[in-house]
């Protein structure tokens, strides 16, 4: 194990997943993507080093603990790879390069790819054959050839190298989609082994899917909805979405009167079965005057993870005619996203043309679903 170290380029953002925060924070299980992949290379490596998205260090840090080195990654994942190589203490004699988006790749899979280093390969790497036929096309979209797919691999990581012979691969500053390509391209052969199924690559919800069917988790999720409305009060501030709107006339109510953040704690209490947010922060609990929508949704996970289950994400529309939602939703995001630890929110606006409470604009009102996975 003293042999060999590990790289985890963990800088991508989730984009392409639509999350509001980088892809290797994003939960899936009881865990995210980034402590699965820590939690599969742990028992082979001596030492790891997370490239991380700027900005994201210490959240990550918290995350896996101080054992671990957390550096900012590049631009390009060659980039990011370049950086945690630089981290390395140099003691080791291997290196698997992993990445994060590949969270539930096996400890076993580490260990059969460092098998093959220790047995005199210079550079391994997991494949998987190919199931559908591949066609190579012209710029146009018309088929140039059929090669057979006998011949071609679907890559995964972790990807073992000889430490000295990737920094020579990574020297040339060349970028590639995966590192055993900058090995090949300096002259290395490089071996294949057989990948698995489960290090899928997470890119988008449907892989998030996929993933958590081969965790045994889908029967453990839990749904709930929340409802919120408070009437406006002249002399009371707004808030709203864990923001101050100022110039804003401002809700009645118990607590600060944030129906967004209402509605999220209603969704989630549903969903773990532990009552609503009258029986949680009621006005028979005067320790919740006035408490702001962060204090109760900082609260209400700390009861939801108590109670055995972790967030995967969450959904509030705001019901109104005012405040104009539009041109803070990504701040409103952000803050509700950190009051529940990170966990991805996405925030909606409408109005009720005209009917009702809302639509007559004597309140405000918020929906919410909430979903759950049981821990363990």
């Amino acid at each position: 194990m003293s042999q060999c170290a590990a790289i985890i380029a963990a800088a991508g953002s989730g984009e392409r997943f639509g999350a509001t925060l980088p892809k290797a924070l994003i939960t899936l299980g009881n865990r995210t993507l980034i402590e699965h992949a820590v939690a599969a290379l742990a028992p082979v490596a001596s030492e790891i080093v997370i490239c991380a998205p700027a900005g994201y260090e210490k959240q990550i840090q918290e995350l896996v603990g101080n054992d671990i080195t957390v550096v900012v990654g590049g631009a390009t994942r060659s980039e990011s790879v370049r950086a945690g190589i630089a981290a390395l203490s140099g003691n080791a004699k291997f290196v698997l390069v992993h990445d994060a988006a590949r969270a539930l790749a096996t400890t076993e899979l580490a260990h059969s790819v460092l098998t093959s280093l220790e047995k005199g390969e210079v550079a391994v790497i997991p494949g998987l054959e190919l199931i559908d036929t591949v066609k190579s096309i012209d710029a146009s979209g018309h088929v140039t050839s059929t090669p057979d797919r006998a011949s071609f691999r679907r890559v995964q990581t972790p990807q073992g190298f000889d430490l000295e012979v990737l920094k020579k691969a990574h020297a040339t500053g060349a970028d590639a989609t995966d590192d055993g390509a900058l090995v090949e391209a300096i002259g290395h052969k490089v071996l294949i082994i057989k990948g698995e199924e489960r290090a899928l690559k997470i890119t988008t919800p449907t892989d998030l899917a996929s993933a958590l069917s081969m965790l045994g988790t889908s029967s453990l999720f839990r749904t709930g909805v929340g409802v919120d409305a408070h009437a406006f009060a002249e002399g009371r501030q707004l808030w709203l979405a864990g923001l101050l709107w100022p110039n804003q006339i401002g809700v009645d109510g118990h607590s600060d009167g944030d129906v967004a953040a209402h509605a999220i704690c209603d969704a989630l209490f549903a969903a773990a079965q532990l009552g609503d947010l009258g029986t949680n922060f009621g006005i028979d609990k005067p320790e919740y005057a006035g408490a702001s929508g962060v204090t109760l949704l900082k609260e209400t996970l700390q009861r939801v993870s108590a109670a055995g289950y972790a967030i995967s994400n969450v959904t509030v529309q705001i019901i109104g005619n005012r405040p104009k939602l539009a041109e803070r939703r990504s701040e409103a995001i952000a803050a509700l996203s950190a009051a529940l630890g990170g966990v991805n929110v996405s925030v909606l606006a409408t109005t009720t043309d005209g009917m009702g409470l809302t639509g007559e604009g004597r309140g405000i009102a918020a929906i919410a679903s909430a979903l759950l996975i049981k821990q363990g």
